[in-house]
């Protein structure tokens, strides 16, 4: 099976086949479903249970079993939309433990765009996306937290203190970490530690390899890379990223590449 990645502006876009996926806490909420078939889900320490679809909220511990079956996960930052907007993805669902699963959910939507319409997958994701935002609840975030998280994730290799970028905005340390949780549903440096793991993944989509990815992206070595990405996806990066396996990308026939918009050029500071 070919796999297809997405790595734009505030969402992250995979589809490939899994099996097993340890115990782990994602560093951004994720919408995931099972592309032709069921897959298994147990948040905590709780019971196991089958769905085509699921919502998980980041911070939430969980282990997942897709049986070697394809996935799609979708990945929203918090500056694109929050877990009321992935849930509306999933109509007709229940909660299992703060997580939300259920049997439906734009599946047919997501296979075709798989399928037979890769070229159209980043203006297509956003229109989801905005769709789905539009039904949500209001957004209630707040404008020196979008400007955090945009500058997270554009100097993701760079670990500037909390109580420095609380500064930059005006608030003390304290309220930034309040707030941070609050709205990214994970701490500041977990999810810092999210931001630093993605561009690591934007980089190894270019064919960068796993080591050069993981300094260029500010990881003191690769092993730390691997820990980050075991504990934030449940697997080993070689196993899930395999750069040997044919990767869709838009518009051309299979290549062991990804689909992985340049980013453009932005100031270094927080305005």
């Amino acid at each position: 099976m070919e796999r297809l990645w997405h790595i734009g502006e505030g969402l992250s876009f995979l589809v490939a086949p899994a099996g097993r996926l340890t115990s782990h806490k994602g560093g951004a909420p994720v919408y995931l479903l099972g592309l032709y078939g069921k897959f298994r889900l147990r948040v905590e320490e709780g019971e196991w249970h089958s769905c085509r679809a699921a919502v998980i909220p980041p911070g939430l511990r969980h282990e997942l079993d897709f049986g070697g079956e394809p996935v799609a996960a979708l990945y929203l930052e918090p500056q694109t939309g929050g877990i009321e907007t992935l849930a509306r993805l999933l109509p007709g669902s229940r909660d299992l433990g703060g997580a939300r699963i259920g049997n439906g959910g734009n599946i047919s939507f997501l296979r075709t765009l798989y399928e037979t319409r890769p070229e159209e997958l980043g203006a297509a994701l956003a229109d989801l996306i905005g769709y789905s935002r539009r039904l949500a609840l209001p957004d209630g975030s707040d404008p020196r937290l979008n400007r955090i998280f945009e500058y997270l994730h554009l100097h993701a290799g760079e670990l500037a203190p909390a109580a420095h970028i609380a500064e930059s905005v005006r608030l003390s340390s304290s309220r930034l970490q309040h707030l941070f949780t609050q709205h990214a549903g994970v701490p500041f440096r977990y999810y810092r530690a999210w931001t630093r793991l993605r561009a690591a993944m934007r980089e190894i989509a270019k064919g960068t390899t796993f080591t050069s990815a993981a300094h260029e992206s500010g990881y003191v070595d690769s092993a730390h890379f691997a820990h980050d990405f075991r504990r934030m996806f449940g697997s080993t990066a070689t196993l899930t990223l395999r750069p040997h396996l044919p990767v869709r990308r838009s518009g051309n026939p299979p290549v062991a590449r990804a689909v992985c918009p340049v980013r453009s050029a932005a100031a270094r500071k927080i305005p």
